[in-house]
This record gives C-alpha cells, structure tokens and sequence, in this order.
C-alpha cells in the first residue's frame, strides 16, 4: 500500500503532507527529527489523517495535489 498523510506540528500547529509505504516508520522518522529537514525543526508531530492507495501514481498525484492550489483550501475544509 502507498499512504499520503498528513502530520499536525505539536510545537506550532503547522501542516506537514507526505507520501510513504510504510506509515509507521514514516512517522517514528519524523518524531525523531529523521524526517526532512523542515519536518525536524517542527516535531513533535501527531497523524491528523492519512489515506491509503493501492497505485503509487495515484497516492503521488493526490499528495501533490494537497500541497498545492486548491489543495490547500480542500485540507482546511475536510481534514482540519
């Protein structure tokens, strides 16, 4: 499976979105500062949402798509 998530900063309510095929690692990384470099000035984090996709292509255009555009304006409105 391919999850697209989304991670609610605990230190400043900022939105962290990703992809990834293992969700829990994913978030152990991130909590340890491992994640990205923005993601580790930002910890700790808690999972707001996450989706699961059976295609790769899928689950990476709708991570794109949340992180751009429209995108935005769809998370405040149905995840937040």
């Amino acid at each position: 499976m391919f999850y697209v998530y989304i991670l609610k900063s605990k230190k400043d309510n900022t939105l962290y979105k990703g992809f990834t095929e293992n969700l829990k690692k994913r978030f152990v990384k991130h909590n340890s500062g491992e994640g990205s470099i923005y993601s580790s000035t930002k910890k700790p984090y808690e999972l707001i949402w996450y989706c699961a996709f059976a295609n790769k292509r899928k689950a990476l255009k709708f991570e794109r798509y949340l992180k751009h555009g429209s995108g935005y304006a769809f998370t405040n409105r149905h995840f937040i």
